[in-house]
């Protein structure tokens, strides 16, 4: 099938010339995915200081494959220049391996097309590996590469087992020294490399990139408009039958980096504790998969399924639960950072991360004393876990209430923002 992608055609005219803050993702404004709406309040955050800023993104939308947005638009000061989706289908590795191929030529002409000299590109990791395919065209036109690092593929890939499947698979096995060396490569041609955890830091580290060019930006939540709520008269759990349950929570997208096994096991354990339901709001490849499951050991009393919900009403949704649960399987750290933990913090909510003891999200909250860990396969700490939050309000209290202060502390949006800013000026604008 001929690949029906490419570099836009009718575009708004060239953009004039001077320095151009550009952000590639596959996604962005009007997108709410998590990669989009961080990368978007990034875009609008610089074009609101003063900067120039373009985006390159795909024409899709997470939640609809089948959107095909306006090739340009301009919002909040920032010029949108979108390629045209991929065509090939996600139904299996191969076409999903095709996709992502079209996509990095797609934007690479774009940004080939766009780019001068002095500007800045920051490029994000959607679709994967995505600096290999800028890293020549930001030499060529002497353009300050910025790698912003949500996970590190292929490893990610590899760990969780997806390149095992099938001939394409083994394919992507074989290769995997290959495209490890060239990511590398375009890691240590960048002028800064952000990562958004220190376990990732120091995977880029091992990677050979030199300690002055690796930053530390962690992701973030709209914490302004996310706000701790009490749950007596919460709307959603009167809303939801919810009222006078202990409720643990999950909130986002359960994809393949995460486990759930740990959780069922412990609401096993718990099933005769009526007052315990199990809310899960939103999706992703291994919800299907806890569903079934669910339905398989006769705990679906326990378990309530809600779709994504609007960023309009996050406020809402991550504060009706009394405790939050996240996963990571161990093999993920340092390549992946569970960024719902910022949400959950923001709304004053305790997390339970089943996760690797020494992990990211696990050290955050035992040393900040704002929620416990639990290891990936025990189900009866876990279980125990849920009952002595459930057990002690005011212990549950002072770990919400740390947990918003670590927000307003350290991890706040604007306290990334500004981390962001100061980094583009000293890479991208420091030679004006």
């Amino acid at each position: 099938m001929e690949s029906q992608i490419s570099a836009p055609a009718s575009i708004a005219p060239t953009l004039p010339r001077g320095r151009t803050i550009f952000i590639v993702n596959r996604f962005f404004h009007p997108d709410h995915s998590a990669t989009g709406q961080i990368a978007s309040d990034l875009a609008f955050h610089l074009a609101a200081r003063g900067m120039r800023v373009a985006a390159i993104a795909g024409a899709g939308l997470y939640d609809d494959p089948s959107a095909d947005l306006a090739p340009f638009e301009q919002a909040h000061g920032v010029d949108i220049h979108r390629v045209r989706r991929p065509r090939y289908g996600r139904a299996t590795l191969g076409g999903r391996a095709f996709d992502m191929l079209a996509m990095h030529r797609a934007f690479a002409a774009a940004l080939a097309r766009f780019g001068r000299p002095g500007d800045c590109v920051i490029a994000k990791t959607d679709p994967p590996l995505l600096s290999v395919a800028l890293a020549p065209v930001a030499r060529a036109r002497r353009m300050a590469l910025v790698n912003w690092l949500q996970d590190l593929y292929p490893e990610v890939a590899l760990d969780i087992g997806a390149a095992g499947m099938g001939v394409v698979g083994r394919a992507a096995r074989a290769a995997a020294p290959a495209l490890i060396a060239a990511r590398n490569s375009s890691l240590r041609a960048a002028r800064a490399n952000v990562a958004i955890g220190e376990r990732m830091a120091g995977r880029v580290a091992e990677a050979g990139v030199a300690r002055e060019r690796i930053a530390i930006i962690h992701n973030w939540c709209d914490d302004t408009i996310i706000r701790p709520l009490p749950a007596e008269g919460h709307p959603l759990r009167a809303a939801w039958g919810l009222a006078g349950r202990f409720v643990v929570g999950y909130s986002g997208n359960l994809g393949r980096a995460h486990e759930f096994r740990t959780l069922l096991d412990a609401a096993g354990l718990l099933r005769e504790e009526k007052d315990i339901r199990f809310l899960f709001i939103g999706g992703g490849h291994l919800t299907g998969a806890l569903q079934a499951e669910v339905s398989a050991r006769a705990l679906g009393d326990a378990f309530q399924f809600r779709p994504y919900q609007s960023a309009a009403d996050l406020p809402l949704s991550l504060t009706a639960p009394d405790v939050h649960w996240l996963s990571l399987a161990p093999a993920m750290e340092g390549l992946i950072v569970p960024s719902k933990f910022y949400g959950i913090a923001a709304a004053g909510r305790p997390t339970l991360a089943v996760t690797a003891p020494d992990g990211e999200i696990a050290r955050l909250v035992q040393r900040h004393h704002c929620g416990l860990a639990i290891a990936p396969g025990d189900g009866a700490g876990l279980a125990d876990a849920i009952r002595a939050l459930r057990a002690e309000p005011d212990r549950r209290a002072a770990m919400g209430r740390n947990a918003r202060a670590l927000i307003d502390a350290r991890f706040s949006r604007a306290h990334a923002l500004a981390a962001w800013e100061a980094l583009v000026a000293a890479t991208a604008l420091a030679d004006k």
